[in-house]
């Protein structure tokens, strides 16, 4: 099945429960009671399911993508599993959250269907990805506010140091922790957030080698030097960027690059860095701007230049520079990496996408890299690309972890309601956790991975909140490793605001400010101007620029938008909200 078919059909099924029961959705929406809507809305999750498994799409290798849910084989452990269940409850009223489909079979004699406990479990797939926020600062820098659809919450907030307590060797830390979060100042706390908390769930990689330590690296930088490139901040960022990178690069590095426009074409073949440095300075700074974007043939033939100059033992990756509009041959980013899957997963190859410009297809760049076992940041001016191609990209090209996912286990004898924050395009079906032929994310050395939750604990609740769990699969043995971490209502019983660490305030600044932009509704969320001078008091104590800047944009949006903003409050249920 279609993975957005599966979560329509859940969704439609947890609120064909709430309908039987009266209860709200869950967005703040209610919904009528009666046991005939509760019967139509079952039908009619019915027919979600058999239209989206109609939908999935076929092939021939093991494995499937978060973009297309369609199963193709069992992976290594035998078949999907759930992490181990939250301790069991006494039964939970309908409407408690999402549950599985409709059996056909009678519940009672009456002749309604059996009511399937609610879903308190939340699995995604890790994602590194911070092009969202980077390109909504350079979008609030222009004077406007970003498209809801482009901001995405997990990007806004993986793009700030968390401070995570890092494994000894290969694989991941798992650190749980949260806080209360009360009222806001000046009534900005929203109705009932005084029982919410925010509860983090924080993953962490080994810190990055050396540069000499890291195993070789062959590139293959595909460029777009199509006519919108010729913007400033576009392919002249990208020539500076390169040229800066070639002298980051070790000797026994390799690199290729192919420009593309309405044709691709190879402008240097795979070449060793030792000897050749003046060479691919040349080749990179000849680049000028020309016709269309055709993206589909510069992916084409970067995948092939790097096929050709694959080199065994080494981190083979493609690297995507472009402002990803693309106008010419395919421009749907599932057709263009279809067309090289199979070579893809063979020799390993994985795409880094760096996105430019003011005009920048966010979405587009983000399917790509989704499919192609990679991540994405945005590229906005000189200094970013020298945090990206001086600072992050040569540290770390080497993968930790493949096929990362995460699965949240809370305990319903003391959560009512959770939301996770973000992560829509990566969720994953609760029972595809522990089959490794469902795709995950790709995590790299040094890389850290934040997901926050809006939790409502029930009245008096003490004991286990929730139970996070990683899976992933070694890059080299392809062997599944997994990882653990608890929270109980004690660790997440301080006030957010004031209590809590700095950087657990800077992420929840970072979540409020996305999900504000895109039109959210979470609870206790403040004002954009006290999430501005929020987020200026944290850049003073820790004396982070990043943080600096981040209270630069929401004072950015703050001034775009003064005067418009809403103040909808959530609506009460119990279990998976969203």
């Amino acid at each position: 099945m279609h993975q957005a078919g599966r979560r329509h059909a859940q969704r439609a099924e947890g609120r064909a429960e709430g309908t039987a029961a009266g209860t709200t959705d869950g967005r703040g929406g209610v919904r009528a009671g009666g046991r005939r809507a509760g019967a139509v809305a079952l039908l009619l999750a019915g027919a979600v399911v058999l239209t989206a498994c109609g939908s999935g799409d076929s092939a021939s290798d093991g494995k499937r993508d978060l973009t297309s849910d369609t199963r193709r084989g069992q992976g290594s452990t035998g078949g999907g599993q759930p992490a181990p269940d939250a301790p069991d409850a006494p039964d939970a009223a309908a409407g408690e959250g999402r549950s599985a489909a409709p059996t056909g079979e009678p519940g009672d004699e009456s002749g309604r269907p059996d009511v399937a406990a609610p879903d308190y479990l939340s699995t995604f797939a890790l994602d590194v990805d911070t092009a969202s926020y980077g390109y909504a600062r350079r979008t609030l820098g222009d004077g406007r506010l970003p498209a809801p659809e482009e901001v995405r919450p997990e990007e806004f907030v993986n793009s700030f140091r968390q401070g995570y307590e890092r494994p000894k060797g290969s694989g991941f830390s798992v650190n749980v922790d949260g806080a209360r979060i009360g009222a806001g100042k000046g009534g900005g706390g929203g109705t009932g957030a005084s029982d919410w908390s925010l509860l983090r769930v924080g993953l962490a990689t080994e810190a990055a080698p050396s540069t000499a330590e890291r195993p070789p690296a062959a590139l293959t930088f595909v460029v777009d030097i199509s006519g919108s490139m010729a913007e400033t901040g576009r392919l002249d960022l990208v020539r500076k960027s390169l040229a800066v990178l070639t002298d980051e690069l070790r000797d026994d590095d390799s690199v290729s690059l192919v420009t593309f426009s309405d044709a691709a074409e190879t402008r240097l073949p795979m070449t060793r860095l030792q000897g050749n440095r003046n060479r691919i300075k040349d080749a990179v700074d000849e680049m000028r701007p020309e016709q269309s974007t055709n993206v589909e043939a510069g992916i084409t033939r970067g995948y092939e230049e790097s096929v050709e100059g694959h080199r065994k033992g080494a981190t083979n990756r493609v690297v995507l520079l472009s402002d990803a509009l693309a106008n010419t041959g395919d421009t749907e980013a599932d057709g263009i990496l279809e067309r090289i899957d199979s070579t893809r997963r063979e020799y390993g190859i994985t795409l880094f996408g760096v996105g430019v410009g003011s005009d920048y297809g966010d979405a587009f760049m983000e399917r790509l890299t989704n499919k192609g076992d990679g991540n994405t940041t945005y590229v906005g001016d000189e200094a970013q690309a020298r945090k990206v191609f001086v600072d992050q990209l040569p540290a770390h090209l080497e993968i930790r972890a493949r096929d990362a996912k995460a699965q949240v286990a809370f305990d319903q004898k003391t959560v009512k309601q959770f939301r996770l924050i973000g992560y829509e395009n990566r969720k994953v079906a609760d029972e595809d956790f522990r089959d490794d032929s469902v795709d995950g994310g790709e995590v790299g050395p040094g890389h850290t991975v934040t997901a926050l939750y809006a939790v409502r604990l029930r009245e008096g609740a003490s004991g286990t909140v929730a139970k996070a769990t990683v899976r992933w699969l070694d890059p080299k043995t392809r062997k599944a490793r997994e990882e653990t971490g608890t929270a109980t209502t004690g660790a997440i019983d301080g006030s957010l605001w004031g209590g809590a660490g700095e950087r657990l305030q800077v992420a929840a600044v970072a979540a409020y400010f996305a999900d504000h932009l895109r039109g959210g509704d979470l609870p206790g969320a403040p004002g954009l101007g006290e999430l501005a001078s929020r987020a200026a008091g944290l850049a003073e104590t820790t004396e982070d620029s990043s943080v600096t800047k981040l209270a630069k944009a929401i004072g950015q949006a703050d001034r775009i938008e003064r005067g418009s903003g809403t103040d909808d409050a959530p609506g009460a249920d119990e279990g998976e909200i969203g």
